[in-house]
């Protein structure tokens, strides 16, 4: 790992830069304007957003957004979802991005947050613990393939009793 990797928040001049990242690593623009709709959303989780640095350009970005899981009484539970978390190509295969997923679930913990969502590959994030999320009955609001719709419990047993179907900002929808 090159030792000018810096792990920082997101600053306002890091928009376009990011929106760049974001738009090699997943080769369309969905991520890029599904992070600006969120950074102008309550949704939006500034503390767990972070870029990744190396000679002061950004090569990665995660950003959190909160949730809910609403289940069929219509109760809702709160959550945080990992939506997206992407690196440039060229810095890929690096370990940055796992930098940033094992900082930001640390930060997340001690900001009090008690479960994460991700819909990501499903051979990736069971490295930092998150598991299926279809056991825990819990849904994605669309069709997804249920091996890449995971979870992450923050506090051991909180989704024992959360059943339901998660309810994203409608900044997803607008894509």
């Amino acid at each position: 790992m090159d030792h000018s990797l810096i792990i920082r928040n997101e600053k306002d001049g890091d928009f376009e830069a990011v929106s760049d990242v974001l738009v090699r690593a997943f080769e369309q623009e969905d991520e890029s304007r599904l992070v600006k709709l969120l950074r102008q959303s309550d949704s939006f989780i500034p503390e767990l957003t972070m870029v990744a640095e190396v000679n002061q350009n950004i090569v990665g970005s995660i950003v959190y957004s909160k949730i809910r899981i609403i289940n069929d009484e219509g109760n809702a539970f709160q959550s945080i979802a990992l939506v997206p978390m992407a690196v440039d190509p060229a810095f890929q295969k690096k370990g940055i991005g796992s930098i940033l997923v094992k900082s930001t679930i640390a930060k997340a913990k001690e900001l009090g947050y008690e479960s994460i969502i991700v819909l990501g590959h499903a051979a990736y994030y069971p490295k930092f613990g998150f598991t299926e999320a279809r056991p825990y009955c819990i849904k994605a609001p669309f069709d997804v393939p249920s091996e890449a719709f995971m979870v992450l419990e923050l506090k051991e047993g909180i989704l024992e009793d959360i059943k339901g179907t998660v309810k994203y900002n409608q900044a997803f929808s607008m894509l």
